[in-house]
């Protein structure tokens, strides 16, 4: 009876951890008014927003409240730690076998880890909330010790949680599905699609905490890899050692979850999935490919309530952003911005939306999708299914009267006609295409088979752009590179040798907890601006190549990739290497052969 009686256990503790949760506006709430009744920032707390952080999870609770209050999240636990007598640890070490001190299920249920077993015979425990008396009860019950408590940092407990253990690793305990005879089967099937749903929702929470753009699941022969893209990085997970034996159950629950047909896996497929996070909503795109092993999804994360940056947030500097402005003040003509996948083309003219955005402009938008929603712009979304297209959704803009509009990206030849006709009859027309360099996009363009003569009439500037990983505050310092090799970097910058004067502040990345020990967190933009001229209009016209209207367009004045990069790295905020890896693209081959025989 193994299988019955891990049933058994299994149920009792999720039943009670349920019950605590739906206790814990009663009777945590009476703990805290009791512990916290003179703590200001505590009882001046709407009931609704107390409510709303008992209700979350525990290793989010402190941050709610340090997010609600402005205060850092060490400070908060620190007063907490105050007012319930438990001492709070920014460090903590981790015994060689945690799950033999404590269930692997409690450790996850109850977001703690246990640390040893002191002098005194108890169990010392990490906790990034106070626990109740039901949590300690279930402690000595089931590793007949003592707890005793002490409360740690939420963020370093719940990754310490994942690094050890892998996401959903309680959900994904075998001894939960272990059989005992034919009647219990069903039993056994019903707790492992709960399990699996568990392990998903799991799996797609952590990656919001992370701030991962998308998630990837790809199967090979002996595992099932999950990998996040976290600042433009792809980062692996960690994830239970038995996963691959769960690999077609998971696929199917996100195929399920985004309406996609689970019977058909021999072609790729889409769909989409509204996931709630908190008061918010999560709109996350789902596509299907077929590989050896099975099919490898990727899951594209669009938070709709995600906020767009400004124009000084993007990393724009002052003449840029000057420069910039004063094409989008322009009543008509094409401001095109390039850069290939990810590099933050969509978030650019969201900005550049908002700056321009006035009472008397009619603004309207065609995306796929709608990444940002901002206040008094008229958004719209592209249906391919129903044969909603860019060029038909233009076609049918044009009618509405607008002022600027603005194409999510110019895929064909017939968008690209239309963007460039609305632009010569009077309207501003902001775009993205897929090109490496600023100089790329007029090249493109004459690819797409537009006459050569409308576009050097119709573009008024092309902005080329990469997003490279911010430096983290916490952890960054000064460079340890010697003069020769920083030389021989500003080499690969644009920059001139006596720009080593700047040197001091050139700072590297090492890591720590807060940043994943990546030595990032967060992303800037670097940009190359060409700003059509008379010298280009007539290359254009000609059909010259990319890199003539580059050398033209760089005798003109423009700002490329590598200086502002540059820029970027004497303000403190990225890494020489980091510039040199986004932007290497622009740099001419015999660029870097030059450098190599001079090195």
């Amino acid at each position: 009876m193994v299988g019955l009686k891990n049933r058994m256990q299994k149920t009792e503790i999720d039943t009670e951890g349920a019950e605590e949760e739906n206790e814990n506006h009663t009777e945590l709430a009476f703990d805290f008014n009791h512990s916290f009744e003179h703590m200001d920032w505590w009882s001046g707390l709407a009931d609704l927003d107390r409510l709303n952080i008992l209700n979350s999870p525990k290793e989010d609770r402190a941050r709610l409240l340090a997010s609600k209050y402005s205060k850092p999240v060490a400070d908060i636990m620190v007063e907490i730690g105050r007012k319930t007598d438990l001492e709070y640890i920014e460090d903590f070490e981790l015994p060689e076998s945690p799950t033999k001190l404590l269930s692997m299920r409690l450790i996850h249920n109850y977001c703690c880890l246990p640390t040893e077993i002191n002098d005194k015979g108890k169990l010392c425990i990490v906790t990034p909330w106070p626990p109740s008396e039901k949590m300690s009860r279930w402690v000595f019950a089931v590793s007949g010790l003592k707890p005793l408590w002490r409360l740690g940092p939420p963020e370093k407990i719940s990754r310490a949680i994942t690094e050890n253990f892998g996401v959903g690793a309680d959900s994904l305990d075998d001894e939960d599905f272990e059989e005992d005879g034919q009647d219990e089967e069903q039993d056994d099937l019903e707790d492992q699609n709960a399990a699996i749903i568990r392990f998903v929702n799991e799996v797609i929470q952590r990656a919001i905490v992370d701030r991962a753009t998308d998630i990837h699941f790809e199967p090979h022969k002996d595992t099932l890899q999950i990998r996040y893209r976290i600042d433009g990085q792809l980062v692996p997970v960690r994830v239970p050692d038995n996963l691959r034996s769960f690999q077609d159950a998971i696929i199917s629950r996100i195929k399920i979850m985004s309406g996609i047909n689970i019977s058909e896996k021999r072609r790729p497929q889409g769909g989409r999935i509204t996931f709630s996070q908190g008061q918010s909503d999560l709109d996350i795109r789902v596509s299907t490919l077929p590989t050896l092993y099975g099919e490898s999804l990727s899951l594209r994360l669009l938070n709709e309530k995600s906020q767009p940056l400004s124009m000084q947030e993007l990393g724009l500097l002052g003449v840029d952003e000057r420069n910039i402005i004063s094409v989008l003040e322009k009543p008509h003509g094409i401001v095109l911005v390039t850069g290939p996948t990810g590099s933050g083309k969509s978030t650019s003219l969201t900005a550049f939306i908002r700056r321009i955005h006035k009472p008397e402009r009619r603004i309207m938008t065609v995306e796929d999708p709608v990444e940002y929603e901002v206040a008094g712009i008229n958004q719209t979304q592209v249906n391919s299914e129903i044969g909603f297209t860019f060029a038909s959704a233009l076609r049918e803009i044009l009618r509405q009267d607008p002022d600027v509009i603005m194409v999510g990206e110019i895929r064909d030849r017939e968008t690209a006609d239309i963007a460039i006709r609305a632009s010569l009859t009077g309207h501003l027309v902001l775009s993205t295409l897929h090109t490496n360099d600023a100089p790329g996009a007029i090249t493109r363009l004459i690819d797409m088979e537009i006459e050569p003569f409308l576009i050097a009439s119709s573009v008024e500037m092309v902005i080329a752009q990469r997003l490279v990983r911010r430096l983290c505050s916490k952890c960054s310092k000064p460079t340890t590179k010697s003069d020769k090799e920083i030389i021989a970097s500003l080499a690969l910058l644009d920059a001139k040798e006596s720009e080593i004067e700047h040197k001091d502040k050139i700072l590297e990345a090492f890591g720590c907890p807060d940043c994943q020990n990546l030595g990032y967190r967060g992303r800037v933009g670097i940009f190359e601006l060409m700003r059509m001229s008379d010298p280009i209009h007539s290359l254009v016209i000609k059909s010259a190549s990319a890199p003539d209207i580059r050398e033209v367009a760089l005798k003109e004045g423009m700002s490329t990739l590598q200086s502002s990069g540059w820029n970027q790295i004497k303000r403190g905020l990225t890494t020489v290497d980091e510039v040199i890896r986004y932007s290497d693209s622009a740099i001419e081959d015999h660029e870097l052969e030059d450098f190599s025989s001079n090195a």
